[in-house]
């Protein structure tokens, strides 16, 4: 095994990212196996088990350290109460819509875990939420991949635009977030 290949560190960046819930790291996997730079079905399975992984670690973590994890939780109330109307609204489709939601993603399985949910229903809805998660952005990215690239290389030849583009895009995603939390 070639340690200095991007291959190599790709699809370890893949589990270790994907791990976490990352949703960019999956993105990009799907470019990067466009560019043929790795294997998109291996990349795609790897962010699946991993994605699966990280979630069923954070609702064992919820379950077993109630403890240890509450004096965390103290700085996210608003974020928990989002959480869990989010889990009353939805049920089970929580399970699935908290994958693409970035700072409710890691408190739902931890909500759930302190709510009593039962962990073999969390496991086996887990399963399919992240398979669908990972599906619909790893495809999603490396079917537009084309515009993905040319959007880079246009940013790239007029690198003042790539910070204004950053903040109008975080700008936009913070807005939402925003009128998402007050309704």
């Amino acid at each position: 095994m070639d340690f200095s290949s991007l291959e190599t560190w790709g699809y370890l960046a893949i589990a270790f990212f994907s791990f976490g819930g990352s949703m960019l790291i999956v993105a990009t996997a799907g470019v990067f196996a466009y560019l043929g730079h790795i294997n998109l079905t291996y990349a795609l399975i790897i962010a699946i088990i991993f994605n699966f992984l990280g979630d069923n670690f954070l609702f064992y973590l919820g379950r077993y350290n109630k403890k240890d994890i509450q004096k965390y939780l103290i700085k996210h109330k608003r974020k928990l109460a989002i959480t869990r109307l989010l889990m009353k609204k939805y049920g089970v489709l929580a399970i699935f819509i908290q994958k693409f939601i970035y700072g409710v993603k890691t408190l739902i399985p931890i909500v759930m875990a302190l709510s009593k949910y039962d962990f073999k229903k969390f496991v086996i809805y887990n399963f399919f939420a992240s398979i669908v998660f990972v599906l619909t952005v790893g495809l999603a990215s490396y079917y537009s991949s084309d515009a993905i690239i040319a959007a880079f290389n246009y940013l790239k030849s007029k690198p003042y635009l790539a910070p204004l583009a950053l903040i109008v895009i975080g700008g936009a995603i913070w807005q939402y977030l925003k009128r998402v939390e007050k309704k």
